[in-house]
């Protein structure tokens, strides 16, 4: 996995791009470009129930007319997914073509095992006029390569943030958290004034957990390794740091906390059932359509604690299977999926754009301006990206295990079968058995 670094340069992905294509070239290209070269040929996605993937389903029939390719689409839940293409890729089945593929979590596993195409050579001499890499964000492009290997074309730019009702809070008189603890006294202040709600909602799928953990083990100065190399979760900032999520949703959180993930999370809050939920701006989109949370809905980061504010800021890319027997017609598909003029479709449907030249578009401006909580969003999106981390776990390779164990381990906190203590010395004791067993 990268390293811990703050992800500035996503900030350029704001920026309008200054590259253009003279008309005249462009109109050479686009004559010279097929469309139809791999009519006839059949391809496999492997996804999961995701918003950019809600988004892109239904534009999927006009690739197929455009192109005379058939698409075979395969939607599971994430961790099903992720399961299940372990297990093609392990066996080198050629089962699927392309799949969403998060680098933060399994990157350097799969880049190690060879289990991603590169997509270099498959550019070459073989994309449409105007495709223009260079219009992405460089650092999500860095996210996506390993080895010198372009592997994935970046999909979105996202990161946790907090969605409170603001009708709530001004009928309770609660102010927006500036701190950790007065996050901690909002929610105890919304139990007392409106006790048919949850105060507070996020991620205790254990699995799933520490993509919005990570957000607040670093706000609290924690990190996962020490400079040492070593796991960290049992030094004093983050075992202060799993109390404080384990005790969150234990005191304010819905029953059952430990099944939830972003599914859940977005449907209690649309539903009007939640006070705060803190998940992925990537939800923005399912949680705006729901009635009513388009107006009623306030945005922020999570609030600085001991160590400061450290956003979480990642992003899924589209990757094909370096065991495809179809890479030319794959490559078709995952280019017109991330061309300018799709990711501006998607862009106005709320998937947060890695293009510049989308993100600087006077469409996307006019549709933040629809909304000031579209406005708000765009702004969080980014302040992430300007001074964010893509660290959601231990730097490791075997990141799923690893987040499994930190999932765990503060599950158990939150059902009260550990101290936070505990919890977390043994969780290192894992992880450092896990590296030893390499």
């Amino acid at each position: 996995m990268r390293a811990r670094s703050v992800l500035a340069t996503l900030a350029a992905a704001l920026i309008p791009c200054a590259l253009a294509l003279s008309s005249a070239a462009g109109t050479a290209r686009a004559q010279s470009f097929d469309w139809q070269k791999y009519k006839g040929k059949t391809i496999s996605f492997l996804n999961e129930n995701n918003p950019w993937w809600n988004e892109l389903r239904p534009f999927v029939p006009q690739f197929e007319k455009l192109t005379g390719i058939r698409v075979q689409v395969v939607t599971f839940q994430e961790q099903q997914m992720r399961q299940r293409l372990v297990t093609i890729l392990q066996s080198k089945s050629a089962e699927v073509d392309t799949f969403m593929s998060l680098t933060s979590l399994e990157g350097a596993l799969y880049a190690h095992a060879g289990w991603y195409a590169a997509l270099g050579p498959l550019m070459k001499g073989n994309s449409a006029p105007g495709y223009d890499l260079a219009d992405f964000s460089s650092a999500l492009i860095k996210g996506e390569t390993y080895g010198g290997k372009l592997i994935g074309i970046p999909l979105n730019i996202e990161g946790p943030i907090i969605y409170y009702r603001t009708d709530v809070f001004r009928k309770c008189g609660v102010a927006p958290p500036k701190t950790l603890a007065s996050l901690t006294a909002a929610a105890a202040k919304t139990k007392a004034c409106e006790p048919h709600m949850v105060p507070w909602v996020t991620r205790g799928l254990a699995p799933a957990l520490p993509y919005t953990f990570s957000n607040v083990l670093h706000n609290f100065g924690a990190d996962y390794f020490n400079a040492a190399g070593k796991p960290n979760l049992c030094a004093p900032a983050a075992v202060s740091a799993i109390a404080w999520y384990a005790d969150m949703l234990k005191k304010y959180g819905p029953p059952g906390a430990v099944n939830y993930s972003f599914v859940q999370i977005a449907d209690l809050y649309g539903q009007g059932r939640a006070a705060m939920a803190f998940e992925s701006s990537n939800e923005f989109t399912p949680i705006m359509d729901a009635p009513g949370r388009s107006a009623d809905t306030g945005l922020m980061l999570l609030p600085p604690g001991p160590g400061g504010s450290k956003p979480t800021v990642i992003g899924w890319g589209l990757s094909m299977s370096a065991f495809s027997r179809e890479k030319p017609a794959t490559w078709y598909f995952i280019q017109w999926a991330t061309t300018k003029a799709m990711e501006s479709k998607l862009a106005l449907r709320g998937i947060a754009p890695p293009r510049a030249s989308v993100a600087s578009s006077p469409a996307y401006k006019a549709w933040l301006d629809q909304l000031p909580v579209r406005q708000r969003w765009q702004q969080l999106i980014a302040e992430m990206a300007a001074s964010g981390t893509s660290e959601v776990g231990p730097p490791i390779d075997r990141q799923p295990q690893a987040r499994q164990i930190i999932g765990d381990a503060i599950d158990h906190v939150l059902l009260g079968q550990a101290t936070a203590k505990a919890a977390a010395c043994r969780a290192d004791k894992s992880i450092e058995a896990m590296l030893a067993d390499r």
